[in-house]
């Protein structure tokens, strides 16, 4: 009953939202008023997976939901429980897939690789009119992480959400006064067409808005109301920043104020102060910000790579507002950066040793993908993605094994089943075996940059190793790590009989 009455709070904020976006032009608000607060459930729930007609950027569309909004509902989760999500497939829009499938991005998934979500590699997807419950445990890991479809390009069409273990015990928790639903931060793009017109287009495929906590405007569309970020001046906010994107990255700024870096793909930093932060699809940062300005309304920034590149009327903007300053759009200018990012600054709080020789190569396992020349060849038609990769696209590895994965000159931001050592970062060409940043997605860079990676294969299953711009995915960009095939027996002891039931035959993906 509890968790009914919370989905229902959500679609009437939700249905809301549509129906001010609605009105004409005129009519519309010409400020944002404050935000609602986000949808919150927990580990044990059930997620009902939807399709309905939503505005979050004043253009109507149907959408494909998790909880009937966008993004979907934050679930909430402490250090050390135990998750069980009834994810139930109730999709009817024809215009876009039907089946779906759930991702718990960047949640390791030990023993228990069935309930990772990936369509085809680790479940048949879900079919219309039923249901999977997905039961997993993440020992040990606390942070910011997110949920999609891993279906198609069907996240694009609005199925993804935010998921935080929050730690009681945080080493970083002197640093900051606030952390809780409202200080989580979701940036995304957002398309007015399904993705079933998309997906055929070879090249890129360019967004109509950015939204930012779900809310944005487009170019030549109405002032629709943008989402409003709440502080009380003097306070220090933890703000997660989501990179929920399909495609672009973003450069994510708040005027007039910096903000301190403590945790990366849920793992905590030494604290690194930044004025931009660089988000790519499948990232996510803890950053510290001290409300320490004027009583004002401040512009939040999120500046993407590609499409429209403008922060004219509010466009790929979202607004800090200090208690006590008027109900009203900001008048705050971008500063200069005088504090950029470098990822190669980042290191864990807690030194995790990089595993085999500290040396390029001398890995157990090294494997080198040319990804941007593979790309472009698929993008062009060139050739089939099945006459590029290995046969299947499997590398299988052994078990207890140090792997090294080199990624050259390519643009995409891959992710893949495990956090991984990234000891050398895009832009830095010398190789790091000290103290290097450990995450699950990360950038490639550009033109002669070789990012290079390391992880232990000690969880067995099949992974999808994949570029996280996703309709790079869907046109093949991607590989399975079949990792410690001897060890499956540990994975199956756990596998409901609903898992085979899945698929139309009865049979397993695996």
């Amino acid at each position: 009953m509890f968790l009914h009455t919370i989905l229902a709070g959500c679609l009437l904020a939700s249905s809301h939202a549509a129906s001010v976006s609605s009105r004409s032009n005129s009519e519309l608000l010409q400020h944002s008023p404050p935000s609602a607060p986000p949808c919150v459930i927990g580990p044990v729930a059930e997620l009902p997976i939807v399709n309905r007609v939503i505005a979050p950027d004043g253009f109507e569309r149907s959408a494909t939901l998790a909880g009937g909004i966008f993004p979907g509902p934050l679930i909430k989760a402490q250090k050390h429980d135990n998750f069980s999500i009834n994810v139930v497939n109730q999709l009817q829009d024809k215009s876009m897939a039907l089946s779906t499938s759930v991702h718990w991005h960047g949640i390791f998934q030990k023993k228990t690789n069935w309930a990772d979500g990936t369509s085809f590699v680790s479940q048949c997807p879900i079919p219309p009119n039923r249901s999977f419950l997905h039961q997993f445990s993440a020992p040990n890991q606390t942070g910011t992480y997110w949920y999609h479809s891993h279906f198609s390009t069907q996240y694009c069409d609005g199925l993804r959400g935010p998921l935080v273990i929050y730690d009681p015990d945080d080493p970083h928790k002197d640093l900051y006064d606030v952390d809780d639903e409202s200080t989580v931060l979701t940036l995304s793009d957002w398309y007015h067409d399904p993705t079933t017109v998309l997906n055929p287009i070879l090249g890129p495929v360019t967004d109509n808005s950015t939204l930012i906590n779900g809310l944005g405007r487009y170019p030549g569309g109405p002032m629709s109301p943008l989402s409003v970020i709440n502080v009380e001046q003097g306070k220090r906010y933890r703000f997660r920043i989501l990179g929920l994107s399909c495609d672009p990255s973003y450069n994510f700024t708040i005027d007039g104020h910096i903000m301190t870096i403590i945790e990366v793909d849920g793992v905590e930093t030494v604290p690194e102060t930044v004025d931009v932060l660089p988000v790519y699809a499948g990232q996510r940062y803890s950053v510290v910000v001290h409300a320490n300005q004027s009583v004002a309304n401040y512009w939040i920034r999120a500046l993407p790579n590609l499409g429209n590149q403008s922060f004219v009327d509010g466009l790929n903007q979202a607004i800090l507002r200090y208690k006590g300053a008027p109900e009203e759009d900001p008048t705050s200018t971008a500063g200069a950066w005088v504090l950029p990012f470098n990822e190669a600054n980042l290191a864990p709080l807690m030194n995790i040793p990089v595993p085999g020789v500290p040396e390029i190569g001398k890995a157990d396992i090294s494997i080198n993908f040319s990804c941007r020349q593979l790309l472009l060849q698929m993008l062009s038609g060139a050739q089939h993605p099945s006459d590029l990769l290995p046969t299947g696209s499997v590398y299988e590895l052994p078990p207890n094994k140090v792997v090294e994965i080199a990624l050259p000159n390519t643009g995409a931001a891959p992710g893949g089943p495990h956090k991984f050592a990234v000891v050398r970062v895009a832009g830095n060409s010398t190789p790091n075996f000290v103290n290097p940043i450990w995450r699950d997605t990360v950038s490639m860079g550009s033109a002669g940059d070789n990012v290079t990676f390391r992880f232990v294969t000690d969880n067995a299953g099949p992974w999808f190793f994949h570029c996280h711009i996703d309709f790079h995915l869907h046109n093949g960009f991607a590989a399975v790590m079949a990792e410690a095939r001897s060890q499956l027996p540990i994975v199956s002891e756990s596998i409901p009989a609903t898992w085979a039931a899945l698929c139309p035959t009865g049979r397993p993906v695996y």
